[in-house]
């Protein structure tokens, strides 16, 4: 009977050390963020063989390994995904997301790890599209959700152009490659990467309407205060090494990483 007890005491505590062992395992696991990328923004988010790649995509890559956390990718158009970063459902969203007035009220913004300017790009063939005062009564196109679209209201007051917005940057550009519309409005080095990547029929219209501020969005709460200070702390170091210029200059040509 005796042999019996220490039998089943000794099964036992294998079990709990068992269970303990799994749990520091488990416990010792990098946390898994899951963070919003279109995967359709070249060249700062897109997809290459499969495999989402891009300058918001290896930054932030970079903050998670010197953070030590891993990345769960999930895409989605953008307007989408700032909603499915308001639910909860993502951490972040890393998509030239600008930092406005209106998205501060919502979100609690890092520092920001580049800057783009607001640009109007018309086809080629519209000779008589030169200047910004040209595009009055004229149509443009940009993706709904995005910063651009607020600009260009601030920038045409009273309806002095007509805006027609798009799910994808696709759309909203391809129509002005057919002309669909008389312009297009994205960031400025993405507009030139994209003019460079396809040999566009684009010509740039003026001087950008503004110069945007890029960061990361995250929720104001405990969670999100305390993501947001790791992620500051990490794009501070990755600025001081010198990593976010290498990457951008890889994808833009240009170092968009500084004002």
């Amino acid at each position: 009977m005796k042999k019996n007890w220490f039998v089943a005491v000794f099964i036992a505590a294998a079990v709990l050390v068992g269970c303990d062992n799994q749990n520091s395992k488990t416990d010792n696991q990098p946390r898994t963020l899951k963070i919003g990328s279109t995967g359709q923004s070249y060249p700062n988010g897109f997809k290459q063989e499969g495999k989402l790649v891009g300058f918001d995509v290896e930054v932030t890559e970079a903050i998670a390994k010197e953070l030590g956390y891993n990345i769960e990718w999930v895409t989605a158009e953008f307007g989408g995904l700032m909603a499915q970063l308001e639910a909860g459902r993502l951490d972040t969203v890393a998509n030239a997301v600008a930092v406005t007035e209106a998205r501060v009220q919502k979100y609690n913004f890092t520092v920001p790890y580049s800057f783009y300017g607001s640009q109007i790009v018309t086809n080629q063939k519209n000779t008589d599209i030169n200047t910004l005062d040209d595009l009055k009564g004229k149509t443009i196109s940009g993706v709904l959700g995005s910063n651009h679209i607020a600009v260009l209201k601030n920038a045409f007051p009273d309806d002095q152009v007509k805006i027609r917005t798009y799910e994808t940057r696709d759309g909203a550009m391809y129509d002005l490659v057919y002309n669909r519309v008389d312009g297009y409005v994205n960031s400025k080095p993405i507009l030139l990467a994209e003019i460079k990547r396809n040999n566009l029929p684009f010509k740039l219209v003026g001087e950008p309407l503004v110069i945007e501020q890029v960061a990361y969005p995250f929720n104001k709460n405990e969670q999100g205060e305390q993501l947001r200070n790791q992620f500051n702390q990490a794009i501070d170091k990755l600025q001081k090494d010198g990593v976010i210029s290498q990457i951008a200059i890889k994808y833009y040509g240009q170092n968009i990483s500084k004002p």
